[in-house]
């Protein structure tokens, strides 16, 4: 079974009682409560000690899911170091919403990752650009979300290698809210929806979205290259 580790800064719900009415377990309980019928899961916080991302804890995930919003400057280098080295290795790492601002998005991106925003609770409209990829299986031509967060482009990252989905707000902004990366033996998804205020993570489609993902983004097996100074090996006739 793949292991999946949740990763909240879950700070928001213990300061803002609309989110924590929204959300009432976390946000990473609410993913949790839909993810642990088909994975293994266990969740971590950012006031746990090394964030609850020791190298043990790191070294049993399969893929790391992470959420942070208002303390991204408070996450550890040394723990982000170790995050981005597990999926250089192969760890599968799914970025949700405004985790696109977190440390280890941009060091894996190497860009500024920033982008437009307005929070008007307007509805948003995801359209499934590649429909034959296995992150969206399962889902029609688009999702309607009875409201999301608007970000807009310019989306400051890299090219993906694999754009999966494009999302569409009333003000009409554009924006590239399913990406596929490969970096090293490991993927990354970096997915839109999850304003901590708005239902998103409630949605069906969301939700299948997100597991799909998951799986998607479980490693591979493959071996991790060696690296450095080689030792010339002879060849045999």
């Amino acid at each position: 079974m793949i292991k999946v580790t949740i990763w909240n800064e879950y700070r928001h719900e213990l300061m803002d009682p609309k989110v924590s009415s929204m959300y009432p377990k976390g946000i990473h309980g609410q993913l949790a409560s839909f993810l642990q019928d088909e994975f293994e899961v266990i969740t971590a916080t950012l006031d746990q000690p090394e964030h609850g991302l020791t190298e043990a804890i790191l070294a049993n995930t399969d893929v790391l899911l992470w959420w942070g919003h208002i303390a991204h400057d408070e996450v550890a280098d040394s723990v982000v170091d170790r995050v981005h080295q597990r999926v250089l290795e192969g760890m599968g790492l799914i970025v949700l919403h405004s985790g696109h601002f977190s440390k280890v998005f941009k060091k894996l991106m190497g860009t500024s990752c920033d982008l437009k925003w307005r929070e008007d609770e307007q509805p948003c409209r995801i359209w499934n650009v590649n429909p034959g990829h296995p992150i969206t299986q399962g889902i029609g031509d688009f999702i309607d979300l009875e409201m999301e967060e608007m970000y807009g482009e310019h989306f400051d990252i890299p090219a993906p290698d694999e754009l999966v989905l494009v999302s569409w707000y009333p003000g009409g902004e554009i924006f590239r809210s399913g990406c596929v990366y490969k970096r090293g033996n490991g993927k990354i998804f970096y997915f839109q929806p999850g304003h901590e205020t708005y239902p998103s993570y409630y949605d069906k489609n969301v939700q299948r979205i997100i597991k799909n993902a998951v799986s998607f983004c479980a490693p591979t097996g493959n071996r991790y290259p060696s690296y450095g100074h080689f030792e010339k090996k002879e060849i045999k006739a």
